[in-house]
């Protein structure tokens, strides 16, 4: 078995987004440290007349882990924490005035106070009780060997460090809250996302079967019919057209099971023809009846089904986010066919495509709010699944004057939808 390696812990206030507040940590560490290690020296060895060796050990050991605070502050306070108290023990070996605190100067109060900070912004709840109960439990007993008798400055330290680890803890506490509310959202958003993707390919999905559902009835009839349509068949030609039949009737089913799951009881207008070309015009009068000046220039040509239908629903979204977002705004549409072109390479001619143009001016006067009125589809997602279904091209942006463009190229040829 491979050992799994543990990840180094991350430094205090680590994944904030700004540089300072990431550096503020180790700022404050070096500060206490740098300030506290002479001080320290300094009170122990002439106010508290303690001997300049141990008083300098003391120090080091009560400031320096400071810094090692902002990465690991639970070690930090094992080292801080006995040192502390041994200096508590060793200041009952000298004799210094009644008016010194003791059992923890001051300059020692700091440096715990800022240690429990650093606890109370990385360890649990758990953590911090037990960290406290230690120091109301040593405060306590070291109180029974005070050398002037007890004092209320002796339950300082319990008191300071006990309101710095709830205020440190509840910081953490709603900074994790926030966190893991920001990822929800993050992944709320996607599902979301995904969920739109797959409601507007069932859609799509739903759409083509009534498409494809009736070139197929038409092959079925055609194939059953022609027996009486035409004379004379061969026993050979007329079993291969049962033969057709049978498969296409077959096929019908077969994607009609398919289809099933796609089809919810909300879902309406499924037994109606599917719209194309000759539709568009009046998505034109409606959406000027609705207040938007629009002009449109029509294309007349005979296109698939499956062309046709994927420009209505284009055209439609597209529409439909002007009155939502740009009302009154002027807007162009555009169908037209494009010609066969020849390559420069091999000399053969490109397909002819399909295009379809929907461009918006900027709104006379922009609602506060956007309007929220029903749209067909899911926007852009449904525009780029109708366009990449039949192998074609969009093109959505804004413009420079604050418009909108939406510029779709479809092919005609039934090669170019594999």
């Amino acid at each position: 078995m491979t050992a799994v390696e543990e990840e180094p812990p991350r430094a205090l206030l680590a994944g904030a987004s700004r540089r300072w507040v990431r550096l503020l940590p180790w700022a404050v560490a070096f500060v206490l440290s740098v300030a506290l290690l002479p001080t320290t020296i300094q009170v122990l060895t002439a106010d508290y007349g303690l001997n300049g060796g141990i008083a300098s050990a003391l120090a080091v050991a009560q400031a320096a882990p400071l810094l090692l605070a902002v990465v690991r502050p639970l070690q930090a306070w094992y080292v801080i924490f006995a040192a502390d108290v041994a200096g508590a023990l060793a200041l009952l070996t000298v004799d210094f005035k009644e008016q010194l605190l003791w059992p923890f100067p001051p300059m020692e109060i700091v440096g715990y106070v800022g240690l429990c900070l650093a606890l109370g912004l990385r360890e649990p709840r758990r953590t911090l009780l037990l960290v406290w109960l230690a120091t109301a439990g040593v405060n306590v007993a070291l109180g029974f060997f005070a050398p002037n008798g007890t004092s209320a400055m002796n339950v300082l330290l319990t008191i300071l460090s006990g309101v710095v680890l709830v205020l440190g803890g509840a910081l953490r506490e709603r900074y994790d809250a926030q966190r893991r509310l920001a990822e929800q959202e993050t992944i709320s958003e996607a599902e979301r996302d995904r969920r739109t993707l797959l409601e507007e390919r069932a859609r799509i999905a739903r759409e083509l079967h009534d498409v494809v559902a009736h070139h197929m009835s038409v092959i079925t009839v055609q194939a059953d019919t022609a027996a009486y349509r035409l004379e004379r068949l061969p026993p050979d030609v007329q079993e291969e057209f049962t033969s057709i039949a049978a498969t296409s009737r077959e096929s019908l089913g077969e994607m009609r099971r398919l289809l099933g799951v796609l089809r919810n009881e909300e879902a309406n207008g499924e037994l109606a023809p599917q719209p194309g070309l000759t539709r568009i015009g009046q998505l034109v009068e409606a959406t000027a009846r609705a207040g938007v000046p629009v002009e449109f220039t029509p294309c007349d040509a005979d296109v698939p089904e499956a062309v046709g239908l994927s420009a209505y629903r284009i055209v439609q979204e597209a529409l439909a986010n002007v009155v939502r977002h740009a009302p009154g705004a002027p807007t162009q549409v555009s169908v037209s066919v494009s010609e066969p072109e020849p390559t420069t390479e091999s000399g053969s001619e490109d397909s002819a495509r399909l295009t379809v143009l929907v461009v918006n001016g900027p709104s006379p006067q922009p609602p506060a709010v956007p309007l929220e009125e029903g749209g067909t589809g899911h926007g852009l997602v449904g525009m780029r699944e109708r366009v990449r279904l039949v192998g074609g091209t969009l093109d959505a942006g804004p413009l420079p004057d604050g418009g909108f463009r939406v510029a779709a190229q479809l092919p005609l040829t039934e090669k170019d939808f594999t």
